[in-house]
């Protein structure tokens, strides 16, 4: 306990630095238009990228597309800034194109902030002259700027008066207002404009106290204000949320650890018995970053993979966030003691910190359900002789699991989509992650829960009101199976009109009662004869009475046989719950002795 309070401690000191770190930079005003403009900070702000306070009024610049950083004053000249010098307050500026008399406006400034610090402003009138005139006054000066090849543009002061004969060729243009000399001549002249409030300094600090008394204490107070209401409730959801997230974090890490440390445990106990143990990286090679999904199926994702060139293998890549570790455990540890050519192949497995897989034989023919999937399918339908040696594969690889290990296995998830062929369509029996062990002096499990899937799943694995949960399970399971086999449908109907749900098993025992052919795709005698051996053996394994299911060596023998000898089993949808005696246990036909119920073991 002490340990996990200093682990959960740390990760909470972590996330606070970090989460006061990020936040605090997050308030802070600075940016730029470019990587070569210059740094915007308090008094100045990026309109429409910067909020309202990281900037005072009146100071708003903006980026132009070439990422020129551009200052617009009140009466409309806009200038493109170089340099801000924050410590002495100026602003070396030029004009758009290198040329500020373009814009004929008025260089005063208006009522804003800022002052031309250059030499003293005049008053400019300009001209538009033609170079057909060789009479120049001494005191016209050019503006190269503005001038043309055809025409040159010359200015002289508003104040002074000059002589007709000296304008006989030119027109005039316009006038101008509070203009340095310097910049009348000049191309690409740098402006120095300068101003007094706020008064910044080195700091953000002295802009905010030196501003003017009332409004500047106004705007600062709301400044600060808007920041600390902000700052405390982000604070605060932020830090819930964290706090949350950390909790479930350390919890689930805790719960993965403890995991873990169990399928360790038991890798170490049957490390004389397992396959080889891969890393997540051989994994990741093996199956070329997991690029060619086969599947999904209830405990996680199976990919396609090679270890050599000739060598193909299936990776099924378990889920972290289902069961406690027992679906890989099951699988791995019931594996190790199966050998048998009905039995999927383990070839190795990972357990690699919080990932675990299980790498199998590649099966290209794919699961069985693929070819029993549609009554009406004659591309998928695979023949009577060959139904009859699937059914009889399985039927020993089950057996295989109840008799022929030193523990009794029971899948409790015997299924098409479990049984999966190979080339020559062989079937083997694949997915243990529900399977469970007990001694084979005994003959029942006690259970818990209820397992395996719904259409399959034995009535005594619902209700003890069945009786007891025993490898007749599996039987059941298998029954229901071979019925779909023969039939080539859902053992359950919801298609039927009105809504009625037609139960498949009864359907089948009707059509034997009234000896009708049970498929689309019976073509002669010898097809009728396997199909009717088939429903009589899957009849015989779903009865509702476990002690009157036979045993699957019985099965085996029974499919191994022509069927001519078959009788057919009791009716068992004359009653949904079969009735008890007054002790509690099932009557049984004939001389079935009862199961006697054992603990399962782990």
């Amino acid at each position: 306990m002490m340990n996990y309070s200093s682990e959960m401690v740390t990760c909470l000191s972590y996330f606070f630095i970090v989460f006061l770190t990020g936040h605090g930079a997050s308030l802070k005003c600075t940016g730029s238009c470019g990587n070569r403009g210059p740094d915007i900070r308090f008094p100045f702000r990026i309109k429409d990228k910067q909020p309202d306070h990281c900037g005072y009024p009146g100071f708003d610049l903006s980026c132009s597309d070439d990422n020129s950083t551009v200052l617009r004053l009140p009466t409309g000249l806009s200038v493109h800034i170089e340099r801000i010098d924050y410590r002495y307050q100026l602003i070396y500026a030029r004009g758009p194109q290198g040329c500020f008399l373009r814009q004929r406006l008025n260089f005063s400034f208006g009522a804003s902030h800022f002052q031309i610090k250059n030499d003293r402003p005049h008053d400019w009138t300009l001209f538009n002259c033609s170079l057909s005139n060789e009479r120049r006054s001494l005191y016209m000066d050019k503006i190269p700027c503005l001038s043309t090849f055809n025409h040159e543009v010359h200015f002289f002061r508003s104040s002074i008066s000059i002589s007709n004969s000296v304008l006989l060729s030119c027109t005039k243009m316009y006038n101008i207002y509070g203009i340095p000399y310097s910049l009348m001549q000049e191309e690409n002249y740098v402006l120095t404009i300068s101003w007094s409030n706020p008064t910044c300094g080195s700091s953000e600090t002295e802009c905010y106290s030196n501003l003017p008394h009332t409004k500047g204490m106004h705007f600062y107070l709301d400044v600060r204000r808007k920041l600390l209401i902000t700052g405390v409730i982000l604070g605060f959801f932020l830090f819930a949320i964290a706090i949350t997230a950390l909790y479930r974090t350390c919890s689930n890490d805790k719960t993965q650890r403890e995991y873990q440390a169990r399928v360790e445990m038991f890798l170490d106990n049957y490390r004389s018995l397992n396959p080889t143990r891969y890393s997540y990286a051989d994994l990741k090679r093996i199956t070329n970053q997991f690029s060619d999904e086969l599947g999904q199926g209830a405990y996680g994702t199976v990919f396609k993979g090679k270890l050599t060139n000739e060598i193909a293998v299936a990776v099924k890549l378990l889920n972290n966030s289902i069961g406690k570790g027992e679906e890989f455990i099951n699988e791995v540890g019931t594996m190790a003691r199966i050998h048998h050519v009905n039995v999927v192949r383990l070839i190795a497995f990972c357990a690699d910190g919080f990932r675990r897989a299980l790498v199998y034989e590649y099966l290209p023919n794919d699961s069985l359900q693929k070819f029993i999937s549609s009554a009406d399918s004659r591309n998928h339908f695979l023949g009577w002789e060959r139904l009859n040696r699937v059914a009889l594969g399985i039927a020993k690889g089950i057996e295989y699991l109840h008799q022929g290990c030193d523990q009794r296995i029971l899948h409790f998830d015997i299924k098409p989509q479990n049984i999966l062929l190979d080339n020559e369509f062989n079937p083997k029996i694949a997915d243990f992650g529900m399977a469970k062990l007990c001694s084979k002096d005994k003959s029942a499990i006690s259970m818990t829960t209820a397992r395996g899937t719904v259409g399959y799943i034995a009535p005594e694995v619902f209700s003890r009101n069945f009786g007891n949960v025993s490898y007749k399970s599996d039987v059941y399971s298998f029954g229901m199976l071979v019925l779909e086999m023969v039939g080539g449908r859902k053992n359950v109907d919801d298609t039927a009109e009105n809504g009625d749900q037609i139960y498949f098993p009864e359907w089948i025992y009707n059509l034997l009662e009234k000896e009708e052919d049970l498929r689309f795709h019976i073509d002669g005698e010898e097809d009728a004869r396997i199909a009717k051996k088939l429903a009589i053996v899957g009849l015989w394994c779903i009865q509702w009475n476990p002690a009157e299911r036979p045993s699957m060596k019985t099965v085996v023998q029974m499919l191994e046989g022509e069927g001519e000898n078959l009788s057919k089993p009791p009716d068992p949808f004359s009653s949904s719950v079969p009735k008890r005696t007054s002790a509690g246990h099932m009557p049984a036909r004939g001389l079935h002795q009862e199961l006697a119920a054992i603990s399962e073991i782990e």
